[in-house]
């Protein structure tokens, strides 16, 4: 079953996070790079677990995270990973949480030649995955090719995040860059 078909079956009233997420946030342009960032770590985090677990903890990751400003992230020290690991509202796995750390530091430097973190992306659009899985894998860590395909397609970046005859997919079209519709 796809994401389209299983979001659509969710009655309106329903207080599963994947019906918001899926009608208003999946697949639709992100210009924010704190957004994007935010969208990355919380795709680090389900790796292994249920969408819906990290959709319902999403408001504790962004608490936990400093509301993913990045320059803040990145700096953390040690006592802010401690902290993270004994957070019990979040994801608390040590490599996530180095990953989300190191990440954050990358995005930096990205930021620094690129000027913004959606500019790097926009600079390597379009990519097949594989290319994506290689030149996410050369600057941050944690990020297989279903991290980076999950990434791409909920950004974006990458088609496939709804069904054509899905309703939500022409607001999906008319929300993208005339340069990105495919």
């Amino acid at each position: 079953m796809s994401y389209c078909v299983f979001a659509n079956a969710l009655p309106d009233n329903d207080d599963n996070p994947n019906k918001h997420y899926h009608d208003c946030v999946y697949g639709f342009p992100v210009d924010s790079d704190n957004v994007l960032f935010e969208r990355l770590v919380l795709e680090i985090n389900q790796a292994g677990l249920s969408w819906t677990l990290i959709l319902k903890k999403q408001q504790a990751f962004q608490a936990a995270y400093s509301d993913f400003d990045i320059a803040t992230v990145a700096a953390y020290t040690d006592a802010d990973r401690e902290r993270l690991l004994n957070d019990k509202g979040i994801i608390r796995n040590r490599l996530k949480i180095n990953a989300a750390i190191y990440n954050a530091q990358q995005i930096l430097i990205l930021q620094q030649q690129y000027g913004s973190f959606k500019n790097w992306l926009d600079a390597h659009h379009p990519l097949e995955l594989a290319q994506w899985v290689k030149l996410f894998k050369r600057h941050f860590k944690f990020v297989g090719g279903e991290i980076v395909n999950e990434f791409l397609m909920s950004t974006g970046y990458l088609a496939g995040a709804h069904d054509t005859d899905c309703p939500v997919y022409p607001n999906i079209l008319a929300a993208k860059p005339k340069w990105a519709r495919s």
